[in-house]
């Protein structure tokens, strides 16, 4: 088969691989479309120890069944493969579980390939009717609705009464910004600094986009949902000073660095601060769900490629010159 391999730092090569084969209570699923993570985009830098090269990245897919009695079935692939026996897995936490491993890591080759294998419990169906770009967009919009669920759970008050920040107008921020408006909320304002996808957001999906820093910034203290989707020193400043006393921050990025937050005034105000990983199955299938029957809107928010040019996608979200705030590549 055909894959995009990761043989090290900042290199990637699209070259022949031997097909996966399936193992006992798994399926091999023909990969259509799958997206480029944030997480892949690390391991791509070099800067991921559990990602070691050569290795086919990729765990955002979806495409159809090959073989067996559900043969040419249409699926999204839930990424995260969990011991079912697990206590975290039988209290609903799938996620949070020691035995997790997710495809694109070892010991299971990822989905920038023509097949992948995954167990049958982590394939969720989708309707003939769905664009298979939509259902790839499963696996980072299950990450968001997570976060946002946790939020809801740590406010105070529905989230139509709630003013909503999300700092990071990427995959993840944009998604977590349309979950919250699936919810209910009505006063959404996303941070990005990069003027190609701020247009985007604002042309597409019609969220108020500020730079961070300008005149049209919230005030601080005014916040009663901060999602930060960016984890960076900065992002993590200014979720502290946005939030007002009482709200809530839900840290759902993952770059380098510890500083940032005010921890005298998250004490002081009793401010909420929790972080976010994943989703568990249910997050998950109800992402699928809401995407299918198309209630997350138009989802004009991704571009399309050839898995073919997946090294130049690579470079092109490097170099900050992709305005989408996710890549797909179709297979």
């Amino acid at each position: 088969m055909k894959a995009l391999v990761y043989l090290g730092a900042n290199s990637l090569i699209y070259r022949d691989e031997p097909q996966p084969s399936p193992e006992a209570g798994e399926l091999l699923v023909r990969v259509e479309a799958v997206g480029i993570c944030g997480s892949d985009m690390h391991a791509y830098h070099g800067h991921d120890s559990r990602r070691p090269p050569p290795l086919i990245l990729g765990h955002e897919a979806a495409g159809r069944i090959v073989g067996g009695a559900r043969d040419g079935e249409r699926v999204t692939i839930n990424p995260l493969v969990v011991d079912p026996s697990c206590p975290y897995a039988i209290e609903g936490r799938w996620h949070l579980s020691p035995t997790r491993q997710i495809i694109s890591m070892p010991p299971r080759p990822g989905a920038f390939a023509e097949y992948v294998r995954i167990p049958e419990r982590n394939v969720v169906p989708i309707p003939e009717t769905m664009p298979i770009a939509h259902a790839a967009l499963a696996e980072p919009v299950a990450v968001s609705w997570h976060a946002v669920r946790i939020g809801m759970e740590k406010l105070h008050q529905p989230l139509a009464c709630c003013r909503v920040v999300v700092l990071g107008g990427g995959a993840i921020g944009l998604a977590a910004a349309i979950v919250a408006r699936h919810f209910g909320a009505k006063d959404i304002r996303i941070a990005e600094t990069n003027t190609l996808r701020t247009r985007l957001i604002e042309k597409e999906e019609g969220f108020a986009v500020y730079a961070p820093g300008s005149a049209s910034a919230p005030a601080e203290n005014s916040i009663d949902l901060v999602i930060d989707a960016v984890g960076a020193n900065a992002t993590r400043a200014a979720a502290s000073a946005l939030v007002r006393p009482g709200g809530v921050i839900i840290h759902a990025g993952l770059l380098p660095g510890m500083d940032g937050l005010d921890i005298r005034k998250i004490t002081l105000q009793e401010i909420t601060f929790s972080g976010t990983y994943c989703y568990t199955p249910s997050d998950f299938r109800m992402s699928v769900e809401a995407l299918a029957s198309g209630n997350l809107g138009r989802l004009r928010w991704f571009a399309e490629l050839p898995l073919a040019d997946g090294a130049e996608a690579f470079r092109s979200i490097d170099a900050g010159t992709a305005q989408a705030p996710k890549l797909i590549l179709r297979c």
